[in-house]
């Protein structure tokens, strides 16, 4: 066999060898971490090894490892933060922490934080490989877990969207037509539409789904951070900034990433925003060395960009780049007939999370009444407004009682207002509110007569009287 053939066959079968699990150890002693570094080498991991917390974050700022296992107790940085700072950069890295015998108080704190487990010094190499392993399986395990949603979610991108109006129908199919491409998408709608929803979805439905989605809230994120947030920055860039920071558009590259009311953008992160827009190209601050990231953008808002560009609040270029391919949500006013699915889509899952036998049925007048409402706060507020009449709802039927509306006056109210105004027979008062309450429990005599505290048997005799008597209505 020749010299060239012979190169050939190991560089593929390098090439076909699955990638070595890598480890990163961090002792300040030179002997132990040596000792970690062979045990782990034996193992076939690949190592890297600090020996001081700064190093360690200097590494991980370069590069993810699988695992991560650092002792506590550190001169300068400690073991806790570069926990903390590793779960933050790379939250599937699983981290083991050792730790001296008799301060086992800052390996449980450490728990808390997020590591897989610690040691106690000293400890024998079997222990470091055996707990390494159980950490690794978690990890592996964790993976697999985030790609059978990501599997579901693409399967099911609308699972989430709960509607039965043309409008809704319009706009999701306007969604799967442009999520597989990569221009960069607009959503505009009022708050409480649904805009991250609809964001969710074009990611699922698209070329990029097994990727990061890495959701953004500009308006949430102070403005003298918005910079460093969204694209990274230096260390010794501006006070605070102790060590390099990976940006939000680093996690996302690859994937999308989701601006949330982008609106809320101060000048100088438009400027930044726009020139990743035309070339690609983010700059972290404090340096003057530029990047290029792949990263598809959506963006949404429940302003007016066309009146913010007029008044100078936000640029006309930036918004005509955002603006490629628009996507407009109807506010929940204009599609009433999305109210009924939606309200029993959040009574059945509000009911799951408070561990309900069964969900609790809506009336008909109950119904009614959210069909009529303005829903200012549109979904979102139908959502809380279930939620609230679930959490304290007695007889399993959400009632006109059990809705928050200040325009609303329970029946029974109105009922005995009539009655001390002397419109009513104590008899004719029975009557009515009896009547009152069938209704809400749409028809259901059973559930009448729960919430009446009466039998049904009883129930059935007045029912039987009333259909005798002329109504007095």
């Amino acid at each position: 066999m020749s010299v060239n053939r012979s190169r050939q066959l190991v560089e593929k079968a390098e090439e076909s060898r699955a990638p070595a699990v890598s480890v990163l150890v961090v002792d300040d002693q030179a002997a132990i971490r040596e000792s970690m570094v062979i045990t782990f080498r034996r193992e076939g991991y690949a190592v890297e090894s600090a020996e001081s917390g700064e190093e360690a974050l200097d590494l991980l700022y370069r590069k993810p490892f699988d695992l991560v296992v650092t002792d506590l107790r550190l001169t300068g940085i400690n073991g806790l933060e570069v926990l903390r700072r590793t779960k933050e950069l790379f939250p599937d890295t699983e981290v083991v922490v050792m730790t001296a015998y008799g301060t086992i108080e800052g390996a449980v704190e450490a728990i808390k934080a997020g590591a897989y487990d610690y040691l106690t010094k000293p400890f024998q190499p079997e222990e470091l490989t055996l707990v390494s392993e159980r950490a690794l399986e978690r990890k592996g395990l964790t993976q697999r877990v985030r790609l059978l949603e990501q599997a579901v979610r693409s399967r099911h991108p609308f699972e989430e969207i709960v509607f039965a109006s043309t409008g809704m129908s319009e706009v999701l199919k306007m969604i799967e037509q442009v999520a597989r491409l990569d221009s960069t998408i607009l959503i505009t709608g009022e708050s409480g539409t649904g805009k991250e929803l609809a964001a969710r979805a074009l990611h699922a439905l698209s070329p990029r789904r097994d990727k990061p989605l890495v959701i953004v809230n500009c308006g949430a994120i102070p403005e003298n951070l918005q910079e460093s947030e969204l694209f990274g920055h230096t260390k010794g860039s501006f006070t605070g900034a102790h060590a390099d920071k990976r940006g939000l558009f680093d996690e996302a590259h690859g994937g999308t990433a989701f601006l949330d009311e982008v609106g809320e953008l101060t000048p100088m992160a438009q400027v930044k925003m726009l020139r990743f827009l035309q070339d690609g190209e983010v700059r972290r601050v404090g340096t003057t060395t530029s990047r290029n990231l792949d990263v598809r953008i959506i963006a949404a808002t429940n302003r007016d960009l066309e009146k913010s560009v007029k008044e100078g609040g936000f640029r006309e270029d930036l918004f005509y780049r955002l603006n490629v391919i628009p996507i407009e949500l109807p506010p929940l006013r204009e599609r009433p007939e999305d109210i009924p699915p939606l309200a029993q889509h959040f009574v059945r899952r509000i009911s799951v999370r408070m561990g309900a036998p069964q969900p609790p049925a809506i009336s008909p007048r109950a119904m009614d009444l959210l069909m009529k409402q303005p829903w200012r706060g549109n979904v979102r507020e139908l959502e809380n407004i279930i939620e609230r009449a679930a959490a304290l709802d007695r007889d399993g039927i959400l009632g006109m009682d059990d809705l928050p509306f200040g325009d609303f006056q329970r029946s029974e109210d109105r009922i005995i207002d009539r009655a001390r105004k002397g419109a009513l027979s104590l008899a004719e008062l029975e009557r009515e509110y009896i009547l009152e309450v069938l209704a809400e429990c749409g028809a259901s005599r059973k559930n009448t007569a729960k919430r009446l505290g009466i039998t049904t048997a009883t129930l059935w005799r007045k029912l039987k009287q009333y259909e005798k008597e002329p109504s007095t209505q």
